[in-house]
C-alpha cells in the first residue's frame, strides 16, 4: 500500500513538473495569438524561447549535483523530461528564426550562420541537441550501452555554446548572460569534482578480487 502511495505521489509530481515546464511556452503562444508580446513580438518570442531553452538545459545539468548534495534520488526521474523541454524550446527558438525572422530564405540563413558568430554557435548547439533528444528513450539507452553516456556528455558542450550564443547576442546588458554563465561554471565544477571523487574512490578500492 505504501509503495502504491509513493508511485501515485511521483506521478502527481511529474504532472506538476510537466505543467510548470510547459507554462512559459503556453504563455508565449497566448501572447502571440492575442498580440500581447509588446512592440516587437518577434524579438519577445525569440528571446523567450531561447531563454527557456537555456534555463531548462541548466536545470537538466543541475539534477546530478542536487542528487549528490542531498542524497535524494527522485530528482533523477525528471532529468529526461527537463532535457526534452530544453530541446522543445530550442526547436521553437530555431523555428521562430527560420519562419518569422528569415521567412524560409535559405540563402540568407546560410549566410547568417556563416558570418554571424552568435548565430553560428547557436545553430551548432541546436544541431548537437538533436541526437540527444532522438536517443533519450530507455530503448536507445539500452541499445547504445556505454556509447549513450559518451554521446549525452555533449550536453555540457551544448550548454557552453548556449551561454556563448547569449553573450554574443547581447550588446549592452550583460547581467543576465553573466548569471547563466556563473550557474554553468558552478555546475561544470560540480561535475569535475564528482568525476575526481569517483576516480579517487576507485583507486582506494584497489583491484577487484579474482
Amino acid at each position: 500500500m505504501r509503495g502504491w502511495s509513493i508511485a501515485r505521489g511521483l506521478v502527481l509530481v511529474k504532472v506538476v513538473v510537466f505543467a510548470l515546464c510547459a507554462l512559459p511556452g503556453v504563455l508565449l503562444l497566448r501572447g502571440a495569438l492575442l498580440n500581447e508580446l509588446g512592440a516587437n513580438p518577434l524579438e519577445a518570442l525569440m528571446h523567450g524561447t531561447g531563454d527557456w531553452a537555456l534555463r531548462m538545459l541548466l536545470l537538466t545539468l543541475a539534477v546530478t549535483p542536487l542528487r549528490r548534495l542531498s542524497g535524494w534520488r527522485w530528482p533523477q526521474r525528471f532529468r529526461r523530461m527537463l532535457g526534452l523541454f530544453a530541446f522543445a524550446y530550442a526547436a521553437l527558438h530555431f523555428t521562430a528564426w527560420v519562419w518569422f525572422d528569415k521567412g524560409f530564405a535559405w540563402g540568407a540563413m546560410v549566410e547568417d550562420i556563416g558570418e554571424r558568430p552568435f548565430i553560428t554557435v547557436g545553430f551548432l548547439a541546436f544541431v548537437l541537441l538533436i541526437p540527444l533528444a532522438a536517443t533519450s528513450t530507455r530503448g536507445m539507452m539500452l541499445r547504445l550501452g556505454r556509447r549513450w553516456q559518451r554521446l549525452h556528455r555533449l550536453v555540457y558542450v551544448i550548454a557552453v555554446l548556449g551561454v556563448v550564443h547569449f553573450v554574443w547576442l547581447v550588446k549592452a546588458d550583460w547581467l543576465e548572460p553573466a548569471i547563466y554563465g556563473g550557474v554553468l561554471a558552478v555546475l561544470l565544477l560540480a561535475r569535475l569534482r564528482g568525476v575526481r571523487t569517483a576516480l579517487g574512490a576507485g583507486r582506494r578500492a584497489g583491484p577487484s578480487p579474482a
